[in-house]
């Protein structure tokens, strides 16, 4: 991993999270996708690091985008969206990854629906984050910056 690339996180959306601000408001607020990767982009620059943001509602390239991590980014930040729930080529490619992992929810899922309340990421995951919104994306770069000794 070259210089640069310590200071990248890879911030990876699931499916379904391109429709933030117009999909059920009333759990995911109006704030779009793009706010939330502007949210986590700026907490970045205060520590000297940069996003790259990719959303994908196919669960093959969010893989693709986890394994090329390994050797472009220091970090990753995953709202895996529905594939929280049962994708386990997420838990696999993740586990491979060598820095911080942090998932995290816009909303609570353990306060929702049943089938929600497992996670197949978080085990693999350095820490979890869910139901503070666009703050918890803030947070999810405070703690890799933390961790990456910023």
């Amino acid at each position: 991993m070259t210089m640069s690339n310590q200071n990248r996180i890879a911030l990876l959306h699931g499916p379904n999270l391109n429709l933030l601000g117009q999909r059920e408001p009333d759990i995911y607020g109006t704030a779009t996708l793009q706010d939330y990767v502007d949210a986590a982009s700026s907490a970045a620059r205060a520590f000297g690091l940069t996003i790259e943001a990719l959303q994908s509602n196919h669960e093959g390239a969010l893989v693709d985008a986890i394994h090329t991590a390994r050797n472009d980014a220091a970090a990753i930040i995953i709202n895996p969206g529905a594939f929280t729930h049962y994708a386990w080529s997420l838990h696999d490619a993740l586990a491979a990854f060598g820095g911080p992992v942090i998932e995290v929810h816009i909303s609570n899922p353990n306060a929702r629906e049943p089938w929600r309340h497992t996670s197949v990421v978080s085990p693999v995951a350095t820490g979890t984050i869910a139901g503070l919104g666009i703050h918890g994306y803030e947070l999810a770069v405070q703690a890799v910056a933390r961790w990456l000794g910023r």
